[in-house]
């Protein structure tokens, strides 16, 4: 897992330190301490983040300024962030498996798709689910 220290982390959020660290102590953000009780900041953190443009900041404050932030604002809610595990490309299809929270979720879209998105293992990116219906299953009571 890559930690990065709070001065780069906020950089690449295109926030200010003082900020950040005021995320750490509200936990909008999740941090590692080092053994000297220095805070750390995970990718994954920085890369959940790098989704959450502008004003869906946890602070709400400041537009992100970092060139891995999504450029596109989408109306979906029903986004999940996650890392790429696996592209496989065969034909004109390729298949992406997103790990998001330890679970893994499947797409196929086209190569060209794919490539366009620049679409590699180790990335970060997001599944927008669209659906008409979504059951809820609970175990019985």
């Amino acid at each position: 897992m890559e930690l990065l220290k709070i001065n780069d982390a906020a950089r690449e959020l295109g926030i200010s330190y003082p900020t950040l660290k005021q995320w750490i102590y509200r936990r909008k953000i999740k941090s590692v301490r080092t053994a000297g009780g220095h805070h750390r900041i995970p990718r994954t953190e920085i890369s959940r983040l790098a989704f959450l443009e502008g004003s869906r900041l946890p602070g709400g404050k400041g537009a992100m300024e970092s060139a891995t932030a999504l450029s596109h604002v989408i109306s979906g809610r029903n986004q999940l962030v996650g890392r790429v595990t696996k592209v496989e490309t065969v034909g004109l299809l390729a298949k992406v498996v997103l790990d998001i929270g330890g679970q893994s979720i499947t797409s196929i879209i086209t190569a060209d798709a794919c490539r366009d998105l620049g679409l590699k293992k180790g990335k970060p990116a997001a599944a927008l689910i669209k659906a008409t219906e979504v059951m809820i299953i609970a175990p019985g009571s």
